[in-house]
């Protein structure tokens, strides 16, 4: 089990190149804003040869791939952001991007798994890993608008991730009904959700509502649920026809999934999603590297925390477990207002000079990048999350 902690906590660091003929890819994402910009990014995603996929050895080197692949294909879909949009992918591109994602258990869009666990560096490499220690290695138009969104969703993940060494001594705790250690533990917990929360609130600091909305948003959307590409994207000398697949989301972060599991907070019963929240969520997963997957489903499998804190009645114990709970239901709750800040408030505002101009609005404001209807999606995550508070009697 051990091992499976290690690889769920492990982020991927120390490489920012491809060899020969890979290098290629490289160079076409490291300069996606200024192609872009000059409308050369097709043209030179064209030219490229389809390289097999044999050369790429070792997990860090497919990894990389994985995220460069990713970005091009954003950018080649969704060009300059001004609904230009290309609805087949070339098969240069779509025939390694499939091939690499089959073997790497991941689907071919740009993931969060790409965008914020793989996409980053150390300015000083024996320093922190902190916002001013880091930076990305590939950006869209927008500025550091890109930099501040996934770095600051980096922080939060490493800062969450802390928590999960602490879940063997919890399991150990309860098979040998030891509640003194299992208290310790979940304080532990509590304590790293706050410094989470405490490290949210970076986000108002390194992005701005009007960029990520206007700018950096369409190219962290999918083909899936998005009027845009209604039937989905054509992969190119792969599939015979258009695929779906859902864009980058926080709900493919596998950490708060793994805190929902620890807690016992019930999106599910028996495995069977409760509402389309949950539906989400669990299609979400499959986003999500093979190894986190692998370690949610350990967790499932082991001791319920919630039903042994029930078991004890002691109500130190049940405090401290709502305290982990209530933890997540202020995340949920933050979530909500960010969403709010950087989705909503700018959407009415380019509705309503739309309406002033006479110009079509072209999207549903009510969809996220991962193509469900996030305000919908989050207050019920947020609900079901405040109904697994224990109750007092």
């Amino acid at each position: 089990m051990a091992a499976t902690y290690e690889q769920m906590t492990s982020l991927l660091i120390g490489q920012e190149e491809l060899p020969h003929p890979y290098d290629a890819w490289i160079s076409i994402a490291k300069n996606l804003p200024e192609l872009i910009k000059n409308g050369q990014l097709r043209a030179e995603v064209e030219k490229l040869t389809t390289f097999s996929i044999d050369g790429l050895q070792g997990h860090k080197s497919q990894r990389l791939a994985h995220l460069a692949l990713g970005y091009i294909t954003m950018a080649y879909v969704w060009g300059e952001g001004d609904g230009d949009v290309r609805k087949v992918l070339p098969s240069n591109i779509a025939v390694p991007y499939c091939k690499l994602s089959e073997k790497l258990g991941l689907p071919p869009i740009l993931v969060y798994a790409d965008c914020v666990l793989a996409n980053w560096k150390k300015k000083d490499p024996s320093g922190p890993m902190t916002y001013e220690n880091m930076d990305i290695l590939f950006s869209f138009p927008g500025g550091d608008c890109g930099k501040g969104f996934f770095l600051v969703s980096l922080v939060v993940e490493t800062a969450a991730a802390s928590a999960i060494k602490v879940i063997p001594m919890i399991f150990n705790a309860i098979q040998r009904e030891d509640p003194d250690t299992l208290q310790k533990a979940l304080l532990d917990i509590a304590s790293c959700l706050h410094k989470v929360l405490e490290l949210f609130h970076q986000i108002h600091e390194y992005v701005d509502p009007n960029l990520f909305f206007n700018v950096l948003r369409i190219y962290l959307s999918g083909w899936k649920g998005n009027p845009l590409l209604s039937e989905g994207l054509l992969y190119e000398g792969v599939w015979n026809t258009p695929k779906k697949f859902a864009g980058g989301s926080a709900a493919q972060s596998s950490i708060f999934q793994c805190f929902d599991i620890l807690l016992g907070i019930q999106h599910t019963v028996g495995g069977v999603p409760l509402d389309s929240a949950a539906k989400f969520l669990q299609e979400m997963r499959t986003y999500m590297p093979s190894a986190h997957q692998n370690f949610l489903r350990l967790l499932e499998s082991g001791p319920s925390v919630r039903k042994f804190v029930l078991s004890k009645g002691d109500a130190t114990l049940q405090e401290i477990y709502n305290e982990c709970v209530q933890a997540m239901v202020s995340l949920r709750s933050y979530h909500l207002q960010i969403v709010t800040k950087y989705i909503v408030i700018p959407a009415h505002q380019s509705s309503k000079k739309k309406q002033t101009s006479g110009e079509p609005s072209s999207e549903p404001i009510s969809k996220g990048t991962g193509g469900t209807d996030f305000m919908h999606f989050l207050r019920a995550v947020k609900s079901t999350t405040m109904n697994s508070l224990l109750k007092k009697d």
